[in-house]
């Protein structure tokens, strides 16, 4: 077995997976992230993780590659938004509820394994002035729901019910167990 790749440009993952002080390389993906017609969101999320792993994997067969996507679930796919419109949308309709974080974590050398890890966020409710001053800030931009749990949103999360790494896009302890089997 060659080394581990990374399957992903995201900075919480790479930080993340630094923790298991395992040497690894990064290798990003190019993929249309538009989920199919009529696809559910546990199913886009699957596919999303496979689809980065196989498509890395077919450029280095033999590696032990980890691919990974994170979405926000409300009852609707809430992906990175893209400017701030979508950034204070998304923050509105997340705000004094709870919503889902899922991961699709596909990892393998020949057979990739793909789960999906969910976690369970409650958010408190925030003022506009509140929302509005987060999304002036770069935080919500490159993140799915436009929030990250380690960063300024953390103050506006009441509860989580589930991994708090998975939040973060990478679920961690259960990718440890899972390379533990691997490698």
């Amino acid at each position: 077995m060659e080394h581990l790749i990374l399957a992903s440009g995201s900075p919480r993952r790479q930080e993340l997976l630094n923790k298991l002080h395992i040497p690894f390389s990064i290798v990003i993906p190019s993929i249309d992230e538009t989920p199919l017609f009529g696809e559910n969101h546990l199913d886009y999320v699957r596919r999303m993780a496979k689809s980065k792993a196989n498509i890395v994997k077919k450029q280095y067969p033999g590696h032990l590659i980890i691919g990974a996507d994170t979405i926000v679930y409300n009852g609707k796919i809430l992906g990175k938004p893209e400017n701030k419109e979508q950034a204070y949308d998304m923050i509105s309709q997340l705000q004094g509820k709870t919503h889902s974080v899922l991961t699709g974590v596909s990892m393998g050398i020949d057979y990739m394994e793909t789960f999906v890890v969910k976690t369970l966020v409650t958010f408190v409710k925030i003022s506009e002035i509140e929302i509005l001053t987060y999304i002036e800030s770069n935080e919500p931009y490159d993140k799915a729901g436009g929030y990250a749990i380690q960063g300024e949103a953390g103050k506006y999360i009441k509860s989580i019910n589930g991994c708090y790494y998975n939040v973060m896009g990478f679920p961690l302890s259960l990718i440890n167990e899972q390379l533990k089997k691997i490698i």
